[in-house]
């Protein structure tokens, strides 16, 4: 007889379902004085997995293993991996002291049941307390196979760490190279590893997410991070319970999602990690990100230069990147934000959950050997201090545009802080723009330490403020006697910093008299701040002007959005016009603000398409808010709703008509339809000239809101129709998103279904001013 005694008992900490239980049926359930021997399997009730014997390898031992009925080929666990029977007649029984064997007898006190998720459990059948009480289970010791209901990581009550191990090259029941589990040190990530090597690693858990780890779009993967006294790890849901799921590790040691469609007995990826380069643990060495979405992927931090200018000409990253100047403490240091990155792994660093982030930034300008610091939680209680010592390593960038990469348009990234000298950041920021910057201080003196009784809004990114007096520091780089409005971004939003660079950016090559100007900007730590010209007159949305001046306000708008299109040094994308976004001077003369959401077009494009839409529905193109794709017609379109806005004195989702349920855009395509398109404005119309403009905006405006891109005028023949009354004009199609809707309805619906009584909403993110 051989007998092969598996893991010692210990109770479960993990909640089931007690409705995946059958006790002691016969399909699923070993009982006293049942055993498993020869061809013998035990089956699930839902006859999807199966527990029997097998044979592997050069000398076909002899295994007790769990796998999927339809595909046998894949197996999910392993009783006796490293312990093969090497006769032919092994039997799985139980012995009298609650021992499981694998031997050529019986002798079993205790029940065995195979579970529908395939969790192999043992239950004493004489305790009736609980009927989720189990004295052990296979889900604690996985192998290559990462299933619905189990978890990853270390139960610290009884020291188990679970992980997954991939099988070696030449044996499917034996261990291989490769380990996929949790790193506790600091803050807890998943790392895998071949031997002691770490291949990739998720990024550091900041409370919220991984901050590398990209959030399929899929419906199948729903991962849990769960943090507790006792519990430390990942639990493997799916919201799809009609298909089979797994995620498994495979000999060369990549994690793949894999699904098995009801019917079906292929199994299909769904994603696999590493997926590109960049996933490749210290792709690019030390002090560097890598950007996998650029044609050279890797590119050294700011203030750093490659240490071999050689090998990096040849694309060999390994060597990493080395201060551009030596260090020295004495000189006066700052900080550069680098936005939206896979955190950095922690070799050497410091950590302090109830620091805040200002102290921590205090903290890393102590110490000359600290390289960067960010907050460890971002939950929004705003305590947590990370510092870094030493080189950097395995920083990921990531784009805003996203790929074909299967994962969802919110990317998994964090900002961090790096330290450099203060003449570094100097220097960045003359190459990028050429707009005074103003250290922190400055202006929070200035603006009397951000009193609430100096704001005059409160955008979607946080707080607008208006000053009349000037600092003297400010007043040698403003106009004189200028009044200013500042913009303080929101410091725990996770949106708004690529907005803010692209405000920064944009504005600073874009000059024009109908956009509106940036004087300033501020940025320090977790602080971000954009100074403007005051516009006394604020936006589109407050006022309501006798013809003549609504029909200048259209005209000069036209002339902003033809310099963006064609005349700028960059094409630029606005991708969010709207009357919010149209703010008046003191002589009512319209100028284009917030260029957060604008894209600039270069080379040959035409149309980008990105999986992350934002903007605000009402003027969306159907074919931004549907497909993600933009071109200068998504501009065009939101410029016809903006224009019957303005000749109507009605905003497009607030409208509402008794006879129909169609919005403003709706409504004027059946007062054209009938010839009363007139009926739209209710300017007095004092004579045929106002008349014959009010059409001609009509038409111009139906024309630009037309379904197809294709059928859409460009901002030049738009202009060149308002200002022409002797061009003749195209009847226009049907507009785009003319369809009936409830009447109880007149709220915003976002894309994923969640509905708002907001009248603007930016579909991923608030919506700024």
């Amino acid at each position: 007889m051989e007998t092969l005694a598996l893991p010692p008992f210990f109770c479960c900490l993990i909640a089931f379902s007690s409705t995946l239980l059958q006790f002691c049926i016969a399909a699923d359930t070993i009982s006293p004085g049942q055993s498993i021997s020869g061809m013998q399997t035990l089956v699930s009730s839902d006859h999807v997995f199966e527990l029997g014997f097998f044979s592997s390898g050069y000398n076909k031992s002899r295994y007790l293993g769990i796998w999927y009925k339809k595909t046998p080929g894949i197996l999910v666990w392993i009783a006796n991996q490293n312990n093969p029977l090497t006769d032919t007649y092994g039997v799985f029984t139980i012995t009298s002291n609650g021992t499981l064997v694998l031997l050529n007898q019986r002798n079993q006190t205790i029940c065995c049941s195979a579970l529908d998720s395939g969790n192999l459990i043992l239950i004493d059948v004489n305790d009736t307390s609980s009927s989720e009480s189990y004295l052990w289970k296979s889900f604690d010791y996985p192998f290559t196979t990462w299933l619905l209901g189990m978890m990853i990581g270390k139960d610290t009550s009884n020291g188990l760490d679970r992980f997954l191990t991939s099988c070696s090259d030449s044996d499917i029941a034996s261990p291989g190279d490769f380990t996929y589990r949790f790193d506790y040190w600091g803050l807890p990530q998943i790392i895998l590893r071949r031997g002691s090597t770490r291949k990739y690693r998720t990024g550091l858990w900041n409370g919220v997410r991984f901050s590398g780890l990209p959030i399929p779009v899929n419906q199948y993967f729903v991962s849990v991070f769960g943090l507790n006294k006792e519990l430390l790890g990942r639990i493997y849901n799916s919201t799809n319970k009609f298909h089979n799921t797994r995620i498994t590790l495979s000999q060369s040691g990549i994690l793949q999602g894999l699904l098995l469609k009801k019917g079906s007995s292929e199994w299909t990826i769904m994603n696999a990690m590493p997926n590109d380069l960049c996933d490749n643990y210290g792709q690019c060495g030390s002090n560097s990100v890598c950007k996998s979405y650029k044609a050279s992927i890797c590119e050294c931090l700011e203030g750093f230069i490659p240490k071999s200018t050689e090998e990096w000409k040849q694309l060999i990253w390994s060597g990493g990147c080395v201060r551009r100047t030596v260090p020295d403490c004495q000189r006066k240091n700052g900080f550069m934000t680098l936005a939206q990155v896979k955190l950095p792994d922690l070799l050497e660093f410091w950590l302090n959950k109830s620091m805040s982030t200002k102290e921590c930034e205090a903290e890393c300008l102590k110490n000359c050997s600290c390289t960067a610091y960010e907050n460890s939680d971002i939950t929004g209680k705003g305590n947590g201090c990370l510092i870094w010592f030493g080189d950097l390593i395995d920083i990921r960038g990531y784009s805003e545009e996203n790929d074909n990469s299967g994962y969802s348009e919110e990317n998994p990234g964090q900002d961090i802080y790096i330290r450099l000298y203060i003449s570094e950041l100097s220097e960045r920021e003359k190459e990028d723009v050429d707009i005074p910057l103003f250290d922190f201080t400055t202006v929070a003196t200035t603006t009397n330490k951000f009193s609430l009784a100096n704001v005059i809004e409160a955008g979607g990114f946080g707080p607008v403020y208006k000053y009349s007096s000037l600092s003297d520091d400010l007043h040698g780089h403003l106009c004189n006697g200028q009044d200013i409005v500042v913009k303080r971004l929101l410091k725990y939003s996770r949106q708004g910093h690529e907005e803010f660079k692209n405000e920064v950016v944009l504005i600073a090559k874009l000059q024009h008299r109908n956009l509106v100007r940036l004087l300033g900007y501020c940025v320090q730590g977790d602080e971000k701040l954009l100074i403007y010209e005051y516009m006394p007159n604020k936006s589109l949305n407050n006022f309501i002007f006798a013809w003549p001046k609504r029909y200048d306000i259209i005209v000069r708008i036209v002339r902003g959005l033809l310099y963006l299109h064609q005349y700028s040094r960059l094409q630029v994308i606005h991708r969010d016009l709207k009357a919010g976004n149209i703010l008046l001077d003191i002589n009512l003369n319209p100028k284009i603000s917030n260029f957060g959401l604008a894209r600039t077009f270069g080379g040959d494009k035409s149309e980008v398409k990105t999986d992350r839409v934002v903007g605000t529905y009402g003027y969306m193109s159907p074919e931004y808010a549907i497909d993600g794709r933009f071109s200068v017609k998504s501009d065009v379109f939101n410029l016809g709703v903006l224009m019957l806005e303005i000749v109507s004195g009605m905003k497009n989702r607030k409208f509402f008509h008794l006879d129909h349920h169609h919005n403003l855009v709706g409504h004027a395509w059946l007062l054209w339809k009938e010839g009363k398109a007139l009926e739209l404005s209710f300017t007095c119309l004092e004579d045929s000239h106002s008349r014959s403009q009010i059409l001609r905006c009509i038409q111009v405006a139906l024309l630009c809101v037309q379904k197809f891109p294709e059928d859409r005028s460009i901002m030049s023949s738009v202009l060149s129709t308002l200002t022409n009354e002797e061009a003749i004009l195209p009847q226009p199609k049907q507009p785009g998103f003319f369809i009936e809707r409830s009447p109880n309805n007149s709220g915003a619906i976002s894309r994923n279904g969640e509905s708002s009584t907001k009248n603007v909403v930016t579909i991923t993110m608030p919506e700024a001013r």
